[in-house]
């Protein structure tokens, strides 16, 4: 059992809730723990993350219980290895199409006899060899770490159930991508794009996997009744723009009030 069903068991298998940071930021990090978030999602994939800080980021958020998914760009060999290095408790991989790009994410993430992972015997991921032995720490993470794969593409959904068979990979669902691959970019909540999610989702629980997703808030309702395990409602970018806009709109609108009531002033003081 890797550590995302843990913890889906740990919570009464309810749906994880979890926010995204898109730039190197451990106060959103920090503030995300206090207000109860359970997941922290770092990204590589479309940000500028470093390895080293998202290291770091994995260590800030084990401190305070939260576990952390690592998008990395692709299953080349040194992406999948110094991402795993750093000690996530997800290692997700975005548009995944063939079982050959999931079994190489297996190859690479897992160590020997299960996988060929670099024997680096000093990383975090190992608690450096604390205590030894090495092996018995590299066959514990070989269950602990999750892989997941992300489906969120036309040709992803039309085998999605030969995408769903291959072992030890669970699924994330990708829905802004994969609406503009199905030709309604930005139409998430689209009828066909809900169908072919709920397509997905069924393909996972057909062999047992985990399923996770991303969305806006007028969609939690749809992807929390279809029951997934992990579900990111924000990230740092979005509660920048949310908090900035909300509040630079409640400004203008005191300056809107307020300068109709000098118009109002005005005008009697001349008559």
């Amino acid at each position: 059992m890797n550590r995302l069903q843990q913890a889906v068991q740990a919570n009464g298998g309810k749906t994880l809730l979890g926010a995204a940071v898109y730039f190197y930021d451990p106060i959103f990090l920090e503030i995300c723990a206090h207000l109860g978030y359970q997941v922290i999602w770092i990204e590589m994939e479309h940000g500028h993350i470093t390895f080293a800080e998202a290291a770091d980021l994995c260590r800030m958020a084990a401190g305070t219980g939260m576990l952390t998914m690592l998008r990395i760009s692709d299953v080349r060999r040194e992406n999948v290895l110094k991402g795993a290095e750093c000690g996530p408790d997800i290692l997700d991989v975005p548009m995944i199409e063939t079982p050959e790009q999931m079994q190489e994410l297996r190859e690479y993430a897992r160590f020997a006899p299960a996988g060929s992972r670099g024997f680096f015997s000093v990383s975090r991921a190992v608690n450096y060899s604390i205590p030894s032995p090495i092996v018995a720490q590299q066959q514990g993470l070989n269950k602990d770490l999750c892989l997941m794969a992300q489906i969120e593409s036309k040709n992803a959904l039309d085998r999605v159930d030969q995408l769903a068979a291959v072992p030890d990979v669970d699924l994330f669902i990708g829905p802004a991508d994969l609406a503009a691959s199905l030709g309604l970019p930005s139409q998430t909540s689209h009828p066909i794009v809900q169908a072919a999610a709920a397509k997905i989702v069924k393909a996972a629980r057909d062999h047992n996997k985990c399923i996770a997703t991303a969305c806006a808030p007028d969609e939690f309702a749809f992807w929390l009744g279809l029951g997934i395990d992990l579900l990111f409602v924000t990230n740092d970018i979005s509660c920048l723009k949310q908090a900035a806009g909300d509040w630079l709109n409640d400004a203008r609108g005191i300056l809107q009030r307020l300068d109709g009531q000098e118009v109002i002033a005005g005008s009697a003081r001349r008559v």
